[in-house]
């Protein structure tokens, strides 16, 4: 993976500074964009985002996080309002935590794809997350899927297609073991053959694994719906991520951005380059576009 410049002083990366006038929505992703390694913020970031809240500037999370995921970042942030999960599949309100929009994959088309993979792919395996109801552990997987993370009270099976049935599925992962595949590479894979079936995408460079939602689910596609909710069009809106999840929402944003270390294919998406999260880069385009704003404008 090619990674973009270390883009650190304000103006650095196209002098993104100037391009927080007229923005009127803030998008950002969570891992790798705003929040450090460990998961955390700086205190900068918590006072910006609860400026933000005042001032009336809507800042979206816009994450492939599932909802589990999401109380820690709110502990962490404080921050609350409506948040794009799972790659554009449900919509969350922060403050209860409840789902408020959901789009899963059809069962069939899951069905589908689990077979056209499974024949193309050796050693693949797959794992699901599905909308929480009243499910301790929305997620389950295969014997022979190798979670990265564990879920202790994960559902468990033979196969994916039966452990799908009666479930809103909202994204299927496939992980595969060989040493032949990257990330990027296994992304191409999975979209020579079933791109038009689900939308595909990946997260994290270093971990090789697909991430699939129903046709037309993106950060992108949700990010506009709810900014149309919210009265805000794409050239006011500001997009911010580093990984090829985040690339819808930055090609529908009017101001798209990258931080430093992102994925080459989010870089060249984007109009500026921001810091990373060590560098506060969301928090000082937040700052930018509160001071931008007129009094009372937002």
């Amino acid at each position: 993976m090619d990674a973009a410049p270390n883009v650190e002083a304000e103006g650095g990366g196209g002098g993104w500074a100037a391009l927080a006038d007229g923005v009127r929505l803030v998008a950002t992703d969570l891992d790798g964009t705003l929040l450090r390694p460990d998961g955390s913020v700086s205190a900068y970031t918590v006072d910006l985002l609860a400026r933000a809240r005042a001032a009336a500037l809507p800042v979206v999370f816009v994450t492939g996080r599932p909802p589990r995921w999401m109380s820690g970042v709110v502990e962490a942030t404080g921050h609350a309002g409506p948040a794009i999960c799972a790659n554009g599949a449900l919509v969350v309100d922060l403050a209860s935590g409840r789902v408020v929009e959901r789009h899963p994959i059809p069962h069939d088309v899951l069905v589908t794809v689990v077979d056209t993979l499974r024949a193309e792919v050796p050693g693949i395996a797959f794992a699901m997350e599905y909308a929480p109801d009243d499910d301790d552990a929305p997620f389950a997987h295969e014997f022979g899927y190798r979670a990265r993370y564990a879920v202790d009270d994960a559902h468990r099976g033979h196969d994916v297609r039966s452990l799908a049935v009666g479930r809103d599925v909202v994204k299927l992962l496939a992980r595969v073991a060989d040493a032949g595949h990257d990330a990027d590479s296994f992304l191409a894979h999975g979209e020579e053959h079933v791109a038009h079936l689900v939308t595909l995408t990946h997260s994290d460079a270093d971990d090789v694994l697909l991430e699939m939602s129903a046709p037309g689910v993106s950060k992108g596609a949700a990010l506009a719906a709810l900014a149309g909710r919210l009265g805000v069009p794409a050239p006011r809106a500001a997009a911010i991520g580093d990984m090829p999840n985040d690339v819808p929402m930055l090609d529908w944003a009017g101001v798209p951005l990258a931080v430093a270390g992102a994925h080459r294919a989010v870089v060249e998406a984007a109009a500026a380059v921001l810091p990373g999260p060590d560098g506060d880069g969301v928090a000082r385009f937040v700052d930018a576009v509160l001071g931008a704003a007129p009094l009372g404008s937002l």
